[in-house]
């Protein structure tokens, strides 16, 4: 990867464009791979976008000038979706979770789809997204066992408050009420 730069100061009286070896003779010029170039000249090799407008960086392999996205596309290493389990090309905008990566449209809770914003909580319980509603009740659901509910909740406070009814027979199932605490 080499930068480049906007110059007018150090450069030779009339330098010569790598590009179409004709002089610069406009005010601006642009210097990338220790070589002067017109604006219009420093282009990538692949989709021909003015690198000079796209950034200020430039890549360069098996002697082609690029711009990012060619260069990831060419060269980069593409991923697979957590979530969906499809490819995710290199030069691809991405989500990570701990070592998971996800599609930005991939990553929202995989109970309730609840696409998240900037600034929610979000947890990975084995290896899924989820948000925080359905990672506490997930939570809640899988702490129960034959106490009493009232235990349950003193332990969990700021949760969902319910009922579980027990059966009996080791199945449970949930009335949504209030539960007084002695």
């Amino acid at each position: 990867m080499n930068g480049m730069q906007e110059s007018s100061a150090s450069v030779p009286e009339t330098p010569e464009c790598a590009g179409c070896r004709k002089p610069i003779k406009e005010r601006y010029l642009l210097k990338a791979l220790d070589q002067f170039w017109h604006e219009d000249c420093l282009k990538c090799t692949c989709c021909n976008c003015r690198l000079g407008e796209v950034g200020s960086s430039l890549f360069t392999k098996a002697n082609l000038i690029l711009c990012r996205r060619d260069y990831l596309r060419l060269f980069g290493i593409s991923g697979v979706c957590s979530a969906c389990n499809k490819t995710i090309p290199a030069f691809e905008l991405v989500m990570k979770a701990k070592g998971n990566v996800y599609h930005l449209e991939c990553f929202a809770c995989q109970t309730c789809n609840h696409r998240f914003c900037v600034g929610d909580r979000f947890y990975l319980h084995e290896n899924k997204v989820l948000c925080e509603y359905d990672y506490e009740e997930k939570m809640v659901f899988a702490n129960m066992t034959h106490e009493s509910v009232d235990a349950q909740l003193k332990r969990q406070p700021n949760r969902q408050t319910f009922r579980v009814q027990d059966d009996g027979s080791k199945n449970y199932r949930y009335v949504e009420s209030s539960v007084e605490r002695k």
